[in-house]
């Protein structure tokens, strides 16, 4: 059964989610620093603590640092990718994944509970993290530096989400609502037509935007559908509602349960649902330039408005047995994510200045991924442990039947004239089916010496396996209106009730629809098989002194298999790699307060799906996105040099000085094309980079100041960061421009390398009357400014500009049942911008220089929840 053709409730009943049970026991999958200083857990206290956890990154020999269920509530924090943003050297700009140290997410690598995640969106390196919510996850891990347990893909960082722990039994029910100034109570706001009913809410109007059935499991042959056939075989209306937007909404419950079995196992269970629904309005420049001889001028000079109504499911099941040396997780994650898209441009493009158009796009993106996962451990005598687990993802992405018409600009709105010849009724299907992914891990630990008078034994030797498989099939496919009689058939069309005229059209042999999709290229498979063993061995010479060697043997074999425009032969590529990747790391405990760490290591990054996709993505503004099949995998050398101070149980200074060469870092940038543009996005190898930076964090009382401080704590992380890339023979040759030599080309940094990173929170916490916690915190963000984009021909980079984040959140626990969370965020409304800059030609207008740039307004949250 394919995984669309599951409903959500049946998904929520049975399948769904995540995770996982009983005492925690330090000794998961990826966690391996718990066991290599020997530390057991043997208190029941509350391990997801700020405290805590900072103690735990305190003892770690693997630099990491994590955030738990305590700090996730206080910073109203509502999903994952939300919570990642506030740790040290983290940002996100406008969902477009995740920035480490100011490199791109396709350095960046997911776990869930220590196994591996595939993306559930081509576009991105791992799965959109705002679609798991943080009801149960029991805390974030993210590893900088590199263990060889980990998966060779690192650069940036690995996130691990550990799914909730149960403490003590409970069942939650949980309610938010928000409201946003720019998009919430707009009149007019534009949905699909059906895309505002209980289908739309729950993801299921994605049935009627099927690709017709007369071609949808064959091989494009220009199909011609008949006049009957093209009235009914298309159930996907090309109409909008115009509707009220109503407030942002999510509702949750969740429950957890532990049960003792006999005298000395315990069997736990955790479900949780969430639904959630919102409306987003954007109003902003969308542009594009181009070369006209001495001059850059502008090719697209356009409006664009971008109505968005977004609705998120999730459902999450765990089951967990647990006795004194055994441990067992059944876990199953459903997420799905559908966004209704409604986006209209004005304005003119391809350098026709004075044809002043109007187009619009309607389109469904739409993500659905079930993991399910199976984890054990086995503990001998008190020197063995065993661990494996497994997992399997059902994963789909796709944009059905995105829509897309244009006319002249009118001057009434319900009194278009559109022309039904060229390209003026373009219908695209894009499918990224995941036909099969599945990750698997097994390692067995031994502790050796003797313990004599310390905790721990002085050595552990780890051996162990992980690896997945990933296997994706992917269709784009295209359908126009074509002119039956070859005239030049036009009508009049209310741009938002087009359908009946469109209908009365068809049967008046005005048009019909005909397939336009190349026979061979709109299917290609992409094959990836990533197999590793490693070894740890973890010495500890003294109490003090804490060293941990890593080898880890990787194979990276990519099968990609797909046909050049219309030619038959289909063109197999094999890249087949092999990488040694070593690693080590050094704590030296000078004291009780203070550690030096030393971490080198060598790893790899593969690309984001789209980056070596055999495709050619094209959007109605006439740009395109090109895949690279020949996109190389990096090579990264790392370095990084910390010193701790944790002068409290609540405090911590740290300063992590780090640099990293990358040989062939991967870029996006801009290349021609024979598309009617002219030019395209695509992705490139550098020939290498280097980076170096310095990461500088602290969590200060301020009640060392003053005691009537002493309710408020200040926590500050930044990152300054320098990167220079030396570019390939290709891109010298694309980015240069024909007027100059190569060696006259400018320096430039990393594309998407942001020069500092700065997030800071000052928290200001007390108890209330019944002896409960109350909390207010003040949370910024912000990233430097960065290539988003890199220049080509003579044209400047695209340089997304700095974007300021301060949210306000008020947390208080009014009773044991009762929680209220009170949330602004966006206070500052920035606008976001992407600007052009660093020409090597003088622009035609110096005061344009947007590519793009829109408000998102500020948003009030609240959210009630209710524990028994």
């Amino acid at each position: 059964m394919k995984i669309r053709k599951l409903s959500v409730a049946v998904l929520f009943m049975l399948s769904s989610t995540t995770i996982i049970y009983g005492q925690k026991v330090e000794k998961d999958t990826i966690r391996k620093e718990k066991n290599i200083e020997g530390v057991t857990i043997i208190s029941s206290g509350n391990k997801k603590s700020e405290t805590a956890i900072l103690g735990d990154q305190k003892k770690a020999i693997i630099q990491k640092q994590a955030m738990g269920a305590e700090e996730i509530s206080r910073k109203g924090i509502s999903n994952v990718e939300q919570g990642l943003t506030k740790i040290t050297g983290i940002t996100t700009v406008e969902g477009r994944g995740l920035f480490v140290r100011g490199l791109e997410e396709r350095y960046n690598y997911l776990l869930i509970n220590g196994l591996g995640s595939p993306s559930n969106n081509p576009f991105q390196k791992i799965i959109a993290l705002k679609q798991f919510p943080t009801d149960v996850v029991g805390k974030l891990n993210i590893y900088k530096t590199f263990n060889s347990n980990l998966y060779g893909d690192f650069a940036g960082a690995t996130f691990d989400i550990e799914t909730l722990t149960i403490d003590k039994p409970f069942s939650k029910v949980e309610f938010n609502v928000g409201v946003n100034t720019l998009s919430t109570f707009r009149d007019n706001f534009k949905v699909a037509e059906g895309a505002s009913g209980i289908e739309g809410y729950l993801g299921q109007n994605s049935e009627d935007r099927r690709l017709p059935g007369e071609i949808r499991d064959s091989r494009p042959s220009n199909y011609n559908f008949s006049a009957q056939q093209s009235l009914n075989s298309f159930k996907g209306s090309w109409n909008v509602d115009n509707v009220k937007s109503m407030p942002n909404t999510g509702i949750g419950f969740t429950t957890a349960q532990k049960f003792n079995v006999g005298e000395a196992s315990t069997l736990s269970f955790l479900f949780s649902l969430n639904q959630a629904a919102k409306y987003t309005y954007r109003n902003g420049d969308n542009n594009l330039f181009q070369r006209n001889g001495s001059v850059i001028q502008p090719n697209n000079l356009l409006n664009k408005k971008s109505y968005e109504y977004e609705t998120e499911s999730s459902a999450l099941l765990g089951l967990g047995y647990k006795n004194k040396g055994t441990n067992v997780n059944l876990n199953a994650i459903y997420l799905q994510n559908s966004t209704n898209i409604i986006e209209d441009f004005n304005g003119f493009k391809l350098g026709n200045v004075n044809d002043i158009r109007f187009f619009r796009t309607n389109q469904q993106d739409i993500s659905r991924f079930l993991d399910l996962q199976l984890t054990a451990s086995q503990k001998l005598g008190e020197r063995h442990l065993f661990k494996a687990g497994a997992s399997y993802v059902m994963n789909n992405y796709s944009q059905p039947d995105r829509k897309i018409f244009e006319v002249d600009y009118p001057t009434d709105f319900t009194k278009a004239v559109i022309s039904y010849g060229g390209n003026n009724l373009v219908r695209q299907y894009l499918d990224v089916n995941g036909r099969f992914y599945g990750s698997a891990y097994g390692e067995y630990s031994v502790l050796l010496g003797d313990k004599g008078d310390r905790k721990d034994y002085p050595m552990q030797l780890s051996i162990g396996y992980n690896g997945f498989a990933d296997v994706r099939e992917n269709s784009y496919r295209f359908i126009f209106s074509r002119n039956p009689r070859n005239l030049n058939e036009t009508s009049i069309i209310n741009i938002d009730q087009p359908q009946t005229t469109f209908n009365n059209a068809i049967l008046n042999n005005k048009f019909n629809y005909e397939e336009g999709s190349d026979s061979y290229s709109y299917l290609s498979n992409i094959y990836q098989f990533v197999n590793a063993g490693y070894l740890n061995f973890n010495y500890k010479p003294s109490e003090s002194w804490d060293i941990l060697l890593g080898g880890r043997l990787e194979n990276d074999m990519r099968i990609i298999r797909f046909h050049r425009n219309a030619i038959a032969k289909t063109t197999t590529l094999k890249p087949n790699n092999n990488y040694i990747l070593p690693s080590i790391s050094i704590k030296k405990a000078i004291n009780d307060k203070n550690n030096i760490r030393l971490s080198l290591s060598k790893t790899i990054t593969r690309p984001v799906l789209i980056e070596t996709m055999p495709i050619e993505y094209v959007n109605p503004d006439n740009t395109t996105i090109l895949g690279n099949e020949n996109i190389q995998n990096s090579e990264n050398y790392n370095i990084d040099l910390k010193w701790e101070y944790f002068p409290t149980n609540k405090e911590m200074f740290a300063v992590n000085l780090f640099a990293k060469r990358i040989d062939n870092a991967i870029e996006k940038g801009l290349k021609n094309s024979g598309n009617a543009a002219g030019i395209a996005f695509t992705f490139f190898n550098a020939k290498r980079a280097e980076l170096a930076g310095v990461e500088l964090e602290g969590i200060l009382s301020l009640g060392r100041i003053s005691e009537s401080l002493d309710k408020f704590a200040l926590g500050i992380n930044t990152t300054f960061m320098y990167s220079n890339v030396e570019r390939s023979e290709e891109q010298l040759e694309l980015e240069k421009p024909d007027f100059i030599n190569l060696d006259q080309l400018k320096k430039r940094g990393l594309q998407g390398a942001a020069p500092y990173v700065i997030n800071a929170d000052l928290k200001y916490e007390y108890k209330n009357l019944k002896n409960f916690t109350k909390t207010v915190s003040l949370v910024y963000n912000v990233s430097g400014s960065k290539i988003l984009t890199v220049g080509g021909a003579g044209l400047g980079h695209y340089f997304e500009k700095p974007f300021h984040q301060l949210d306000l959140v008020h947390q208080n626990q009014i009773d044991k049942n009762w929680n209220i969370k009170l949330g602004v965020q966006n206070i500052l409304n920035t606008k976001y911008r992407v600007e052009m800059e660093d020409s090597y030609l003088p622009l035609q207008r110096e005061d344009l220089t947007a590519i793009n740039n829109y408000y998102n307004g500020i948003t009030f949250n609240a959210t009630v929840g209710y524990t028994f």
